[in-house]
């Protein structure tokens, strides 16, 4: 998680990106480091200029999250990614 925050956060400046959408549709756990790690990144994100919003969170995973009282602050969520390509666009459209 480590690298792939690093380089996730490389990337940004690199790019210039304005935004980032991580998928996490495909994980059947999400523990409270990775909760945590996601946060960071989102909050990494925000300092570098980009907007993070996580996509595919399962009902599973969201109910473990709200009882475990884990917050991803500084990340934007959407059902999907169709859905959050719109709200990466709105929060970006905005912006310079």
């Amino acid at each position: 998680m480590r690298r792939f925050q690093q380089a996730l956060v490389e990337r940004i400046g690199t790019d210039r990106c304005r935004g980032v959408i991580i998928d996490v549709a495909a994980l059947d756990v999400l523990d409270s480091y990775g909760a945590h790690t996601l946060g960071t990144l989102g909050e990494m994100a925000r300092l570098r200029g980009a907007e993070t919003v996580i996509v595919g969170v399962s009902p599973e995973i969201a109910f473990t999250m709200v009882r475990l009282g884990m917050s991803i602050a500084h990340v934007h969520t959407a059902l999907d990614l169709e859905q959050g390509l719109q709200v990466l666009a709105e929060l970006t459209s905005s912006r310079p």
